[in-house]
């Protein structure tokens, strides 16, 4: 038994993958579900999710400016 699921997106946004994934010759549908399917092997996203304003070298760049600043006052 197969359910459906309904997902709101920009329209540039479904355009632009369904260009992609039809060079890859897959439907959105079958994308979607390779998506759920390694998500459900792996135990959750199977990709990391990650805010490049935490990465290591900004943390660090930040810190640095922070001493800075406060050496100045």
């Amino acid at each position: 038994m197969k359910d459906s699921i309904s997902v709101k997106v920009a329209s540039a946004d479904k355009k632009r993958v369904e260009a992609i994934f039809d060079e890859l010759g897959l439907s959105l549908s079958t994308a979607i579900n390779i998506f759920i399917k390694k998500s459900i092997a792996e135990g959750g996203l199977p990709f990391e999710v990650k805010d490049p304003f935490y990465s290591e070298a900004n943390q660090a760049e930040l810190n640095r400016r922070f001493k800075k600043m406060d050496s100045n006052q």
